[in-house]
């Protein structure tokens, strides 16, 4: 088993800058291979998905996951961040995303309450984003009525 949701890698990981892409492969065997490692350290394995991304892009995807999801040095902590994907990921939706995000908010302390609740907020926004959007109220009208200048 790894560290934290092998699963949530997979969400989180994005492509590499096309810079990246257009610098011949074999000038970053060393950071792939090194990328790895840190993985291996960090997770307790290397899930299987990670290798199907592309070698050029992964040591800075997982850069951009060590320093932002899995950093506990952020200005959210873990259960925030946790709570925040599973809302998102409940309205992409991602079953994948789901799963992995529901075990990692419970790991950081996250009780069904508060999984539950975060849910019900994503639920909420995207209601009341269709009324809003769909009926075409007025923004500016909006920001006066409800407080704004």
């Amino acid at each position: 088993m790894f560290a934290f949701s092998a699963v949530r890698l997979s969400r989180a990981v994005v492509l590499g800058s096309l810079a990246m892409l257009a610098t011949p492969l074999l000038a970053h065997a060393d950071d792939y291979d090194a990328t790895l490692k840190d993985i291996q350290s960090t997770m307790g394995g290397v899930p299987s998905f990670v290798k199907q991304f592309p070698k050029a892009g992964l040591p800075g995807a997982w850069a951009e996951v060590k320093a932002i999801e899995l950093s506990d040095k952020t200005a959210l902590p873990p259960k925030v961040k946790s709570l925040i994907s599973l809302a998102v990921a409940a309205q992409i939706p991602c079953s994948y995303c789901i799963w992995s995000d529901t075990q990692d908010a419970k790991r950081a302390g996250a009780t069904d309450e508060e999984i539950q609740e975060a849910v019900t907020m994503a639920a909420l926004t995207r209601h009341w984003s269709t009324i809003f959007n769909g009926m075409q109220v007025d923004f500016e009208t909006f920001k006066k009525e409800m407080g704004g200048q």
